[in-house]
């Protein structure tokens, strides 16, 4: 059977773990594609709100694979530790596997990080300091450590003599930062790959049986296209490509094996750290959606920026992935408005367009145009299908489906699995099933 991508729509933190989690019911794997630590799916279920940064979404689900997929950068403090969290919550990591070719953040990786953000003083990123970046750059530069290598202490003392004398070199003379010791280093390395070992596979081999066999499998991506390397707002991006062809890539599916594509969007937009947000609040209306969508960092904790929602953005996501279907989730939140606005176009100096213009400065120019559309202001949470959103919501999905030209199959009106109503026949597989 072939595979089911879900990709967040924007610039992440759409809610794509309770998608992945309620979808997860009926599949067989879950497959993580990219990302790192620095990313974080929230999960309400009647055992509590899991916070999963690592681990699938899917491994709430007791009968389903979960496989951190090859595409993703681990940090092995956090994956353990993460495991250990789960494991005193009593979830079993039976299912669990670990690709062998997901590369490793290393020690070195969040202090380069954090360095080269000080370094740029007004002009930085905005990253997590995770190390997820530096990660990735070594993994192109081909000079990174992979899991499979923690599983033979030969082969990683052999690669780390080369890359921690260059990291030292960086740290000290570029930095004036105390260099890693070696040592410690490779007895770290050992000792979490010892933990980590039985459950280190071949991941795109175990995908690929999968599939053969007629099994489902949901590829489920971190961040948010609009962060993507390529294709996002660069240089503010993160450092994979969060997107349905890097879903592919990292989770070892083919192309022509992927059935849906699955985009979820917020039915506003948010946005952590720096980076141009058109349509972007700064007024008491932006506060109040951040306020009743509890717009605040799984990882970080951080406060995200808020807006209407971008449909220029949207759209473009939408046609270069393929989209197939969106879920549309915190539709609640905008229970509230009388008024809710769209951007439907940006204009840039004496221009209208209509796309993302690649130069960041010129997309920090644009300014939104807007369509305003009448709110509801009628509560949806204790919606469980179609016949009970108000019509001003279904107006509002109605005119979304137009400006992405894609339907929206689902949307979320609260936390929990319950809360996904299903708009469409075709959709409900595993939705709130436990």
């Amino acid at each position: 059977m072939p595979a089911t991508i879900v990709m967040g729509g924007q610039w992440g933190d759409e809610g794509k773990g309770k998608l992945t989690d309620a979808l997860a019911a009926e599949a067989d794997l879950v497959v993580r594609a990219n990302g790192g630590a620095n990313a974080g799916h929230t999960v309400a279920t009647d055992r509590g709100i899991f916070k999963l940064h690592l681990v699938p979404s899917g491994i709430l689900n007791p009968d389903c694979v979960c496989i951190v997929g090859s595409g993703v950068v681990v940090n092995l403090d956090k994956l353990l530790r993460e495991m250990d969290d789960l494991r005193a919550r009593g979830i079993a990591l039976d299912n669990l596997r670990i690709a062998e070719r997901a590369h490793v953040v290393m020690p070195y990786h969040p202090m380069l990080d954090s360095l080269e953000e000080a370094r740029r003083a007004d002009d930085e990123i905005g990253t997590t300091r995770t190390g997820n970046g530096p990660a990735y750059a070594d993994k192109a530069a081909r000079r990174g450590i992979r899991v499979a290598d923690l599983l033979d202490e030969a082969t990683l003392g052999r690669k780390l003599d080369y890359v921690v004398a260059e990291k030292n070199a960086i740290l000290t003379a570029v930095y004036g930062a105390e260099p890693i010791d070696p040592e410690a280093l490779r007895a770290n390395l050992v000792a979490a790959g010892r933990r980590l070992a039985p459950y280190v596979v071949p991941a795109e081999t175990v995908v690929q049986d999968a599939l053969d066999e007629g099994r489902e499998v949901i590829v489920e991506c971190a961040q948010g296209a609009l962060l993507d390397v390529d294709y996002g707002t660069y240089p503010y991006v993160t450092s994979s490509s969060p997107t349905a062809a890097g879903a592919c890539q990292g989770a070892g599916v083919a192309p022509t094996q992927v059935r849906r594509v699955l985009a979820v969007y917020k039915a506003y937009s948010t946005r952590v750290g720096a980076g141009p947000l058109p349509a972007e609040l700064h007024d008491e209306t932006g506060a109040l959606i951040r306020e009743r969508g509890r717009e605040y960092g799984t990882t970080t904790g951080r406060p995200r920026r808020t807006g209407w929602f971008d449909a220029v953005a949207a759209r473009a996501v939408a046609r270069t992935n393929g989209v197939t279907e969106i879920a549309l989730t915190l539709l609640d939140v905008l229970d509230a408005f009388e008024e809710i606005e769209v951007c439907t176009a940006y204009r840039l100096g004496d221009r209208i367009i209509t796309h993302l213009p690649a130069r960041d400065d010129e997309l920090a120019r644009v300014e939104p145009i807007y369509e305003t559309l009448p709110g509801w202001r009628s509560p949806t949470p204790a919606a469980r299908s179609v016949s009970d959103l108000p019509q001003g919501a279904l107006d509002y999905i109605a005119f979304l489906e137009k400006q992405l030209g894609a339907p929206i199959a689902l949307v979320g009106v609260g936390p929990d699995r319950e809360q996904l109503v299903p708009l469409r026949s075709g959709v409900e597989w595993g939705l709130g099933r436990r």
